[in-house]
């Protein structure tokens, strides 16, 4: 396991789930093909996979 995920945000929240709108903005994404470097956790690896189909993911 790595310790930092690279996630990008590659589809835009706007149509989506106020929930998962909210989850996009804690993730640190504000705009679409914007990365950020978060730690490699349980919290994160929830919040990325509760938003799936908006981000990619890399190991780092």
């Amino acid at each position: 396991m790595a310790d930092k995920l690279k996630v990008t945000l590659v589809k835009s929240p706007i149509g989506c789930v106020p929930k998962h709108r909210r989850t996009v903005e804690a993730l640190g994404l504000k705009k679409v093909n914007k990365m950020v470097e978060l730690p490699d956790n349980a919290a994160v690896r929830g919040m990325v996979n509760q938003v799936s189909y908006l981000v990619k993911v890399e190991e780092a």
